[in-house]
């Protein structure tokens, strides 16, 4: 088991965002999180990736207790993650992007990065991640000319850029057209599956979770009400009427 939380807890005021919850998540596998908006899923993730510290309980990832880490030591341990408003570099290129996430794992920053064109290693490991990502043949596209689902891409390539053994993605086609989120998803299960990743997953769209999850988590009011394989979720009436009762 690569990860496991054990009754975490995080309050704001008298919002139970998260309230006492415990799980665990087997190496190379995809769990995804659903619920209501106001579930706590977000908040889960942000626990996990050290942007929130817990009031109670412990997250521990490959046996470590990482409650309380800083994000950039969580990350060294091997946590990727991507964020549902994309965090990239809009005046950069596609391929620039990406060397600074490779970057940065030597601290260098990223007004260096074109100089950096010399260390042969890490940019074949960049145009490598982008030719993963479908992104290649727009390696010297300027981010802002890149569409939205491109840029989704974009950003949880750069978090495959730090090798993680654990990726987690926050509404990975969120703002993608119907049309284009079958694309997206099926890149990202291909990356995921390639790399022996493991990814826990924040997602509304029901069809995704469904045809991509090896397990679902569902979470209402920052509680796990119900968890297990797609077709279990799916036939579980609770779940039905807590996600029929809200924005999924």
């Amino acid at each position: 088991m690569i990860l496991r939380v054990e009754d975490l807890a995080k309050y704001f005021g008298e919002v139970r965002a998260v309230d006492h919850i415990t799980f665990g998540i087997d190496s190379g596998t995809i769990t995804s999180i659903v619920g209501p908006n106001g579930a706590g899923k977000t908040t889960l993730i942000n626990l996990i990736s050290g942007a929130l510290k817990p009031d109670s309980g412990d997250i521990y990832y490959n046996n470590i207790n990482i409650k309380g880490m800083p994000p950039y030591k969580i990350s060294k341990l091997g946590i990727g993650r991507s964020f549902q408003i994309p965090h990239i570099y809009l005046n950069l290129t596609t391929l620039d992007n990406v060397l600074v996430s490779l970057y940065s794992i030597k601290g260098l920053t990223r007004s260096m990065v074109r100089d950096s064109y010399s260390f042969k290693d890490e940019l074949s490991r960049a145009e490598a991640i982008l030719n993963m990502f479908g992104l290649l043949e727009k390696k010297d596209m300027y981010v802002y000319e890149l569409p939205h689902g491109d840029r989704k891409l974009l950003d949880i390539a750069m978090a495959f850029a730090l090798n993680p053994k654990l990726v987690l993605l926050d509404e990975p086609t969120s703002g993608v057209s119907s049309r284009e989120k079958r694309r997206v998803m099926k890149i990202v299960d291909d990356a995921i599956r390639e790399q022996g990743v493991t990814a826990l997953i924040v997602e509304h769209d029901m069809d995704i979770v469904f045809s991509y999850s090896d397990k679902i988590i569902v979470m209402h009011q920052g509680k796990i009400i119900a968890e297990g394989v797609p077709d279990e979720i799916k036939g579980d009436k609770t779940v039905e009427s807590v996600l029929l009762g809200g924005e999924t």
